[in-house]
């Protein structure tokens, strides 16, 4: 037990991200809650939670890192370089950098999903033109 507590010691800073301090970010595609990033609390990566209604349909788009997203409720269907995937609650996809990909909520049931990307991830349009970093990426 020592031994742990000493390599805690050593790692840093600890960071706790109260709900009330989560950043939301609202896009025609669903609502995006920042749950940790560089911007809150010095995480090198971003976590956020995509929650989308039901029968929304997210944009064509591309990033320049992976991201990992795991569904906790509701499902959707995943178009991901060229081919499609059907996912529900308990899923998880990994989406390589450089992929166009495109996330459609389930028309009856919509979804909610866990999002994890590198802090700093850009976002491409599917013609290679840049968007920028997400405000729940930053």
């Amino acid at each position: 037990m020592d031994n742990v507590v000493a390599y805690l010691r050593g790692c840093g800073a600890v960071t706790v991200i109260r709900d009330a301090e989560a950043r939301r970010s609202e896009t025609p595609g669903g609502v995006m809650t920042t749950l940790a990033s560089p911007a809150q609390g010095g995480a090198t990566r971003s976590l956020w939670k995509v929650e989308a209604r039901a029968g929304a349909v997210g944009p064509v788009h591309d990033f320049d890192s992976e991201q990992v997203w795991s569904w906790v409720a509701g499902a959707a269907t995943v178009e991901l370089g060229g081919e499609t995937y059907t996912v529900t609650a308990g899923d998880t996809v990994v989406m390589p950098a450089r992929t166009v990909r495109r996330v459609l909520a389930d028309p009856g049931t919509g979804y909610t999903a866990l999002v994890t990307a590198p802090g700093g991830a850009r976002a491409f349009g599917p013609d290679g033109v840049e968007f920028g970093v997400p405000p729940w990426i930053v």
